[in-house]
């Protein structure tokens, strides 16, 4: 119901639940669409959402821009899968900046196997990252602890 949204300041727009409302809202240019998108992620189905989610992702205001994303990365969660179209323009942004948590959220709750190939290797790289930083810091402790224990015995 159009009277519960408050455009406005945003208050209630998570709770969105009719893809008719967000786009008569798209087609008076309001503020608060990003915010309005991922109330569609939590209440609509997948293929509902998606268009808008997409288009949101477009909107001029780089802060409803990232609430979008977090409709993609919301989605994710709750179905377990994204459609086409929001794998494209995830991918598409690349995995960093305002995509980089809905990236992140694709592939932690979307099974491997059902991930497209881009996905899978972001996610293998992701992982190989996060070895090389535990490697890195192993030594840098392990340095820092036999330089502590050098000076330790030379000061005395």
């Amino acid at each position: 119901m159009p009277s519960e949204w408050n455009w406005e300041s945003g208050e209630g727009l998570l709770g969105l639940d009719d893809p008719a409302d967000w786009d008569a809202a798209y087609e008076r240019g309001e503020q608060r669409l990003g915010t309005a998108a991922i109330g569609l992620a939590f209440n609509c189905s997948l293929e509902e959402a998606s268009p808008r989610i997409i288009k949101a992702m477009g909107l001029p205001d780089r802060g409803q821009r990232g609430f979008a994303y977090t409709a993609a990365g919301t989605a994710a969660r709750l179905n377990g899968t994204l459609t086409p179209e929001l794998y494209a323009a995830l991918r598409a942004e690349g995995h960093h900046g305002i995509a980089a948590n809905a990236i992140d959220d694709t592939l932690d709750y979307v099974p491997f196997r059902q991930l497209p190939t881009w996905f899978k290797w972001r996610s293998i790289a992701s992982k190989v990252q996060d070895k090389l930083k535990t490697w890195r810091l192993t030594i840098t402790y392990a340095a820092e602890d036999a330089w502590n224990a050098v000076r330790g015995r030379r000061e005395r």
